[in-house]
């Protein structure tokens, strides 16, 4: 079956699109200076000026029609040919004022636009109270300017009618004003959809989100309220046996709201003055809200913001309203929580702590008096309008909403808390500040701003060492204790994985800030952790303390894991000195033959007589495995680093019982190796003699007169030649036969 190519939607020309847009910010511009100054102020004046130049060049060639979308306008069925964010949001001021076409006449005059703007520049929800728009605008002017609303039951008729509208038409028009009377057929359709809890959770979900912006709450409510209210009562007059359960699925559906709607819907609970009708719907479909509801309706919004808001918490008590409720209903949410996406991160307890704490302890009454609270409630809605109209070009929007970015606002939160740090004179409340000052340090760290964390922890480290303070030092260094004890180090370790040669530099000044009390906690992280760049780094920052450090290596070498005792190895290595050969030697017979290998190099890199020493001990002993890996180890040098150690047994061990066989590879690697320091202890060897032991004195006389021959340099042929002429008998004898075998 071939594919159906879905048409190109033809667009505007460039020329229609830039008036369009001229004209829309214009009637943004003008509805704003309506809202904000009195009628006198020069502002209003200069800015219908403006729209009626604009709305000539609109009308020159006749009537401008537009048709409204939620988020757009439309000329004869074409959008603009480009998005642009004037006519996007004059789109959504008609839309949310129920305006579905606008039509504007040649000639409208200054003082036309100047009532139809103040329309525009009254709240949707005040409008809509006295009748709606076109009511309203009727009996204004309602010349030159005329203005068609929506209306969702002559919609719903033609979905009944067999014209199937689509859902988003459906939506979209449901957001009339009381003005518009259901009739009985748009009601049962209606009906049809409330019959099923999950559709009717659909419709008021979209019906939440083609109201208006999250912050657009009373439009939002109110729509909401209308089709339940319309619903209750369609129901209980024409099937009453149904009311119940349409009422349980409303309750279900009104869990789909965001909690900023339900706090609407809850404070129309406290005013029974609001239902005109014997039947009080809020009251009912709040009280048939099951904790199950409750707990889906917590569990989603904590999912779509990754945390508990304060609207939120406020919906929650509201809801839930007894403490010792609280906690069952909680432990709902928690366990679909951890079923979720979210219980399976790796911080899904602490997220659940803060959310826990906001949810049951959350309260603004400490800080917002009734009085003023109510202001702030009353004054919302206004603020809202106001933002719905601005007229600032996109460049300068851009610049105002990065000044409140979560970098910026990360930024005044650090300068807030170093300001109150420092001039904070009560040590009490010095001390409650730390409080707040402790989780944040973690928090910045978990979200990587290491920097942020120094700064704060700095301050700290300083009050901790002021004598004569003894609250506010007593307090810092308490407040260091729980960072060391708390999450920091886990939420450092997060980042370790992937950050930075400059970051790991930035977590270093941070840990160093903190001083040795992280010793111990990152040796313990070291000795559990199982990423081998994640140990990488812990390393590197282990050995960032230096000598203070090397403290930690017995905790590693303990470990159970290999990989571990070997980093063990490194640590000990890299803090290097005398101090480090007891562990060495200790790792020298551990049971895993590559620490023992990394012992042995790391003894080698010493490279004193004390370290060369431990592995003559270790050689001597009679412990097979143990010597055989530390010999297969040595005899795998290729370069000088062996030389000394070969240099070391040849010229002090006995070459008597398990020690004769290294020394005899000892001799053999040092020919191999070559140096001036390998041909003058491989003449002494040539030299020693003991009478007591004839026959071993001339096998290590030829093995050491075979490795200078095998050197080859000037420097050792000249030994054998001194020895040939001027030796010892002994060794004359020892020297020419070599010489003649190889010859």
């Amino acid at each position: 079956m071939a594919t159906q190519v879905k048409p190109a939607i033809e667009t505007l020309d460039a020329e229609t699109t830039a008036v369009l847009a001229s004209f829309a910010r214009a009637v943004k511009g003008a509805v704003r200076a309506v809202a904000l100054y009195p009628a006198d102020h020069p502002a209003i004046q200069s800015s219908l000026e403006r729209m009626v130049e604009v709305a000539a060049s609109a009308t020159n060639h006749g009537m401008f029609y537009l048709s409204v979308v939620p988020d757009n306008l439309v000329i004869d069925g074409r959008p603009p040919a480009r998005p642009e964010m004037g006519i996007t949001e004059l789109a959504g001021l008609l839309h949310e004022h129920m305006v579905g076409e606008l039509i504007i006449q040649p000639g409208t005059d200054l003082d036309t636009w100047r009532k139809f703007l103040g329309v525009l520049a009254t709240p949707p929800a005040d409008v809509q109270a006295q009748g709606g728009i076109t009511r309203v605008w009727s009996t204004t002017a309602g010349r030159n300017i005329e203005v068609r609303e929506i209306d969702y039951a002559e919609v719903l008729k033609e979905r009944a009618a067999g014209d199937e509208a689509s859902w988003e038409r459906i939506i979209s028009n449901c957001l009339t004003g009381d003005a518009v009377e259901l009739d009985d057929d748009t009601l049962k359709s209606l009906l049809e959809i409330a019959a099923d809890a999950d559709r009717l959770g659909e419709l008021v979900q979209r019906l939440e989100e083609r109201a208006g912006p999250r912050g657009a709450v009373r439009t939002q409510s109110a729509a909401l309220l209308r089709v339940l209210r319309s619903l209750a009562r369609y129901v209980s007059r024409t099937e009453p046996e149904k009311l119940d359960t349409i009422l349980g699925n409303m309750a279900t559906a009104a869990c789909k709201v965001s909690p900023e709607v339900m706090l609407e819907l809850v404070a129309q609970r406290k005013k029974p003055e609001a239902e005109t009708t014997e039947l009080d719907v809020i009251e009912q479909v709040l009280s048939r809200i099951a904790d199950p509801m409750i707990a889906d309706f917590v569990t989603r919004s904590v999912i779509s913001d990754h945390g508990a808001t304060v609207r939120l918490a406020e919906a929650f008590q509201a809801l839930v309203p007894e403490e010792a409720h609280r906690e069952s209903v909680l432990e709902l949410v928690k366990q679909q929580l951890a079923s979720s996406a979210l219980g399976a991160t790796r911080d899904f307890e602490r997220l659940w702590s803060r959310v826990e704490e906001m949810l049951t302890s959350y309260s603004d009454k400490a800080y917002v008096t009734e009085a003023y609270n109510r202001e702030l409630t009353a004054v919302r809605a206004q603020a809202m309008e106001i933002e719905r109209l601005p007229d600032d070009p996109p460049g300068r929007i851009v610049t105002w909403v990065s000044t409140v970015s979560d970098a910026n606002v990360r930024s005044l939160d650090l300068l807030l808390l170093l300001d109150l740090l420092e001039v904070e004179g009560d040590p009490f409340h010095w001390r409650d500040l730390v409080g707040i000052v402790v989780p944040h340090i973690e928090d910045v760290v978990l979200i990587g701003d290491f920097e942020a964390a120094h700064r704060l922890v700095t301050v700290l480290v300083r009050v901790a060492g002021e004598e004569h303070k003894v609250v506010r030092k007593a307090a810092a260094s308490a407040a260091i204790e729980r960072l060391a004890e708390g999450d920091l180090l886990d939420n450092i370790a997060t980042h370790l994985q992937d950050v930075s040669d400059e970051d790991l530099e930035a977590v270093k000044k941070l840990c160093h800030a903190m001083g040795t009390i992280l010793i111990s906690q990152l040796a313990e992280m070291l000795s559990l952790e199982q990423r081998v760049r994640v140990r990488h780094r812990l390393t590197e920052l282990l050995l960032s303390y230096g000598a203070a450090g090397r403290a930690s290596v017995e905790r590693l070498m303990s470990s159970p894991n290999a990989s571990v005792r070997r980093t063990a190895v490194y640590l000990l290595r890299d803090f290097g000195g005398s101090g480090a050969l007891p562990e060495l030697e200790r790792l020298l017979d551990d049971k895993e033959p590559h620490v023992q290998r990394e012992a042995v190099r790391a003894l080698l890199k010493l490279g004193s007589d004390d370290a060369f020493g431990v592995l003559e001990r270790a050689l001597a002993a009679s412990n097979e495995r143990q010597r055989s890996t530390i010999m297969r180890e040595l005899t795998s040098l290729t370069d000088e680093r062996g030389v000394p150690l070969f240099c070391y047994i040849v010229q002090h061990t006995d070459p008597r019982g398990p020690m004769g066989d290294v020394y005899l590879r000892a001799i053999e690697r040092l020919g191999t190796l070559g140096g001036h320091e390998a041909i003058a202890a491989l003449k002494q060897v040539l030299y020693r003699g003991q009478w007591w032991a004839p026959f071993r004195t001339k096998a290590l006389r030829a093995a050491a007169a075979t490795s200078l021959r095998r050197v080859g340099t000037a420097e050792a042929q000249d030994v054998l030649n001194e020895a040939a002429a001027r030796g010892p008998w002994g060794v004359r004898n020892v020297v020419r036969a070599a010489a003649n075998e190889n010859a």
